[in-house]
């Protein structure tokens, strides 16, 4: 998966289409994110002596091909690439439209 925590993100599909905000967890073995303020879900939850219950709307995951990366520079969608960095001879994320760095 090429999305990371914290990485601005638009949604592309879907019932929450057009909605941008960050990236709160990853479930890389099902290739799901979560995204703040997408797909919000109502969720039963049964008290204890502690807390109250109720009806919570929660943020449910969403299949990472359904989201693409904001480009930080030019701030539109973008598709992301790897290159190795010739300083650090690591690989990075860069942009596939302005070829450079995301992070």
């Amino acid at each position: 998966m090429k999305l990371k925590v914290g990485d601005k993100v638009r949604v592309i599909a879907g019932s929450s289409k057009g909605v941008e905000g960050k990236i709160t967890k990853t479930f890389k073995d099902e290739n799901r994110v979560i995204v703040e303020g997408a797909h919000i879900v109502k969720k039963h939850k049964k008290g204890n002596g502690q807390e109250t219950g109720g009806i919570l709307e929660v943020e449910a995951p969403i299949d990472a091909s359904n989201v693409m990366l904001i480009d930080p520079k030019t701030k539109k969608t973008t598709r992301i690439g790897y290159t190795i960095d010739e300083k650090t001879n690591k690989k990075c994320r860069i942009s596939k439209k302005s070829n450079e760095k995301i992070d």
